[in-house]
């Protein structure tokens, strides 16, 4: 078994292995799987991790214990001592109907809600709701036993008061909508801001005390509005970003019914998410440097099903001379707009796992350059694909030819290999020498024998990047082409995975034919097309038609290579065949003499 075959086993390894780890196939659900979404929310709404205590939640760890690791921090105020009172008001509060209160934005229509000056429900303008027989626009909220998105609390002192058990004055005037209490007296003001769904959230409390705060719990699950619910609900996550750190993504299956999670520290943003659409508090953007939030606690729910669809989580926004601010924005993960707001908004959804500071530049990348062509050419997304198709194996071109031209090559110098091989098997030293000048002689390097093998290397990083761009992309969400209801989505007549395969089997085919008889090459380039069909047939349909274009574009190079090769060897074969005959004649007149 040569060298190159060996290689080529160690890559097949390689993409059986890790691709089904990066890749899991997901199934949509049947038809009325909102129905199970229904089942799960009839449970009791979940309980916050005891967020209005945040000081002892800094020193504990997640069973309880203390933790000496923890930095000193500046008292927060504790709600212990109030947490009945509390109780008791918001039970009194819930037993009256809330007041309506509609907020609008250029793209986003929200419902707040009075008491509680909290959002509601957000209608997301430009955008359908692609669940079976719906036809509306997208809302992003929580079921109705679950309540608004967020619940405020006021930690003033050692008092804290939920701010849905009082009742506020609402004034509207122009772009803001503004909430007014007169005891205590609070103020909360939301403003329509230029960056589409960004929304400007400011309060005050007057003569709050020193080390008081906003507490905020997060919203405990986003309700589907997706055609693959499932795999929608696999997506949930919270999300926050410190200063100068990495993101960090905690989905829900991650989180622990029976253990409170602490992330301690300054926040510049928290969010929750699923996989097209995402809620996020954030620093203001006047302040791009600063950090607004203090701590994220939360806590898994209990679940009957194989995918945790609720959680809890809570952060604090500390009052500064009995002020707050923060931005809210409630709309789609799309990567201009995320990528405007700056502070890595962009990344809220660290995909790849263990590879993503491998995938995410390429996928920034292809991200950046799929919207540029779309702007540009100002064509369907479909039609981008087969553009960019084309020109990743026009920009390869070269790289292929040369690589592949070391292939007939090493090909051709097989036999004398084999023979240096042999000759000095037991002397490793002489062998390499002579290896060494066998391909100087040719014009080749000890390398030669690896850039044979990449062309099929240099485009992986690409393909993991569009499969994860198309899995997470809303730009792609929804949009058909041909016979594809969704780019995003698996091709319901498992077409584009079949013309795929069969692409690919006849670069084989053709790559094949001119090259000596190899039992081992053939089965590999009978098999990997097989496995590579069955692999991608869940697989989004844009992936499967940039893959498949990137084939039919590479079959004239293929042609032309394999022509060059068959070529190369008979021309090999009729200098062999002399070589032979010539010693034939010698041979035969020396006898004669």
């Amino acid at each position: 078994m040569d060298r190159r075959t060996i290689l080529a086993l160690v890559l097949m390894a390689i993409v059986f292995i890790v691709t089904p780890i990066l890749f899991p196939s997901s199934r949509p659900p049947a038809p009325g799987s909102d129905s199970t979404m229904t089942a799960t929310t009839s449970a009791a709404p979940p309980t916050s991790a005891t967020p209005a205590a945040p000081s002892a939640a800094r020193g504990a760890s997640a069973g309880g214990a203390p933790s000496a690791q923890q930095p000193a921090q500046p008292a927060q105020p504790t709600a212990n001592a109030a947490a009945p009172a509390a109780t008791e008001r918001a039970a009194a509060a819930r037993v009256a109907a809330p007041e309506s209160v509609t907020f609008a934005t250029p793209q986003s229509r929200f419902t707040l809600l009075n008491p509680g000056a909290v959002p509601s429900v957000v209608h997301v303008q430009g955008y359908r709701d692609l669940r079976p027989g719906r036809r509306d626009s997208v809302r992003l909220e929580q079921s109705r036993e679950r309540g608004p998105l967020f619940r405020y609390r006021l930690a003033l002192g050692r008092d804290t008061i939920a701010l849905d058990t009082i009742p506020f004055k609402v004034q509207q005037s122009g772009t803001t909508t503004t909430f007014v209490a007169a005891n205590p007296p609070i103020t909360i003001s939301y403003a329509t801001t230029s960056d589409g769904f960004r929304t400007a959230v400011r309060g005050s409390v007057a003569s709050a005390p020193p080390g008081s705060a906003l507490i905020v719990d997060l919203p405990s699950e986003l309700r589907s509005v997706e055609a693959d619910t499932l795999d929608d609900l696999r997506h949930l996550a919270y999300a926050f970003k410190r200063p100068r750190r990495d993101v960090v993504s905690i989905g829900f299956s991650k989180l622990d019914s029976l253990a409170t999670r602490v992330d301690t520290g300054a926040m510049q943003w928290v969010s929750v998410r699923n996989k097209y659409w995402l809620i996020a508090l954030m620093t203001p953007v006047e302040k791009p440097t600063g950090a607004s939030f203090v701590d994220l606690i939360s806590r898994g729910q209990s679940s009957t099903g194989k995918v945790a669809r609720v959680a809890s989580a809570t952060t604090i926004v500390p009052l500064s001379n009995g002020q707050f601010a923060f931005d809210l924005y409630a709309g789609p993960q799309s990567w201009q707009e995320l990528h405007r707001l700056g502070n890595d908004l962009e990344n809220v959804n660290p995909y790849a796992g263990f590879m993503h500071a491998v995938v995410q530049p390429f996928a920034t990348i292809v991200m950046r350059t799929l919207l540029w062509m779309r702007a540009t050419f100002r064509v369907n997304y479909g039609w981008v694909l087969v553009i960019f198709g084309v020109a990743i194996r026009l920009l390869l071109w070269p790289l292929n030819q040369k690589a592949m031209r070391t292939s007939i090559q090493m090909q051709r110098i097989q036999p004398e290999l084999t023979a240096v091989q042999k000759k000095y098997k037991d002397d490793p030293e002489k062998q390499r020498d002579a290896l060494m000048k066998l391909y100087k002689d040719h014009g080749m390097s000890p390398l030669s024998p690896m850039l044979g093998c990449l062309p099929m290397l240099l485009p992986m990083p690409v393909l993991f990047a569009l499969y994860f761009v198309f899995q997470n992309t809303i730009e792609l969400r929804g949009v058909s082409f041909l016979w594809l209801p969704d780019l995003s989505l698996r091709d319901p007549y498992y077409i584009t995975p079949i013309v795929m395969g069969a692409s690919m089997f006849l670069l084989s085919w053709i790559g094949m034919r001119g090259t000596p008889p190899n039992p081992q090459t053939q089965m590999m380039s009978y098999m990997m097309p097989v496995l590579f069909t069955v692999m991608f047939l869940n697989f989004a349909s844009g992936l499967n038609l940039y893959y498949g274009v990137q084939n039919v574009a590479a079959l004239p190079q293929q042609w032309m290579l394999s022509r060059e090769r068959a070529k190369a060897g008979a021309a090999t074969g009729a200098g062999a065949v002399a070589a032979v005959s010539t010693t034939r004649a010698r041979s035969g007149g020396t006898r004669k003499t």
